[in-house]
């Protein structure tokens, strides 16, 4: 643990099960077992007054769809009294960054706040989430994808989560800008395809420098598109 205290993460849903294999598996669940961070699944029906546990109702003014009702989330919120972020996952939110985990993976606490059917009551994001955020510029049927990829993007910034340092520093935007360079393994040749020359001469020095400068070309093609 090196003195750290574990982070909480906090994920509000109606569907608490989505979450239970995936973050017991790969990082997020080392992660777990070694007391670098906790995870607090709530469900969003618990939060509820009437016997159907009813989450959403139809939108004022009209309109196709149902919306996610604010009692539920801001008795959820409060149940938990988080001191780090409140953060609702929405196709409308600012798009999540390299930049956003690494200020997340600093807090005591992150809490996640996933939507589903039409859209969540504005009262939510304007008077209880403190951000929101979004995968990209797409619909989801809910907000428990995004949820899951931000939690994943933060535990694994956490020290001592991934074992070798060096491969993390090597991820694409680590730096916050950069793409990282291609990685090619065994068997040199596949098929007619073949690993650069370069990455077989040993010669860490000629290395290093082609895959900054891959890193450079890729980032910038990625940039002019």
């Amino acid at each position: 643990m090196g003195g750290h205290d574990p982070i909480t993460i906090n994920i509000v849903t109606i569907f608490p099960e989505f979450f239970e294999t995936t973050l017991a598996t790969s990082i997020p669940g080392r992660a777990a077992e070694a007391g670098l961070v906790r995870y607090q699944v709530v469900d969003l029906r618990a939060f509820t007054t009437d016997r159907h546990q009813t989450v959403d109702d139809t939108p004022y003014g009209g309109g196709a769809g149902m919306v996610m009702k604010p009692e539920p989330f801001f008795e959820a919120v409060d149940s938990l009294a988080p001191r780090g972020p409140v953060v609702l996952l929405s196709a409308r939110g600012k798009i999540f960054t390299h930049e956003d985990a690494v200020r997340y993976a600093v807090q005591p606490d992150l809490t996640l706040l996933c939507g589903h059917y039409k859209d969540v009551d504005q009262r939510v994001a304007d008077y209880l989430a403190t951000e929101e955020v979004s995968l990209g510029r797409f619909v989801l049927s809910g907000g428990e994808i995004g949820a899951l990829a931000v939690a994943d993007a933060v535990v694994r910034l956490l020290p001592g989560a991934i074992g070798d340092h060096d491969s993390a520093a090597t991820d694409s935007f680590y730096d916050g800008t950069t793409l990282s360079a291609p990685s090619f393994t065994r068997p040199p040749e596949y098929r007619g395809h073949a690993v650069p020359e370069v990455l077989r001469t040993g010669d860490h020095r000629k290395i290093e420098e082609w895959r900054e400068a891959e890193a450079r070309r890729r980032t910038a093609e990625r940039e002019a598109e």
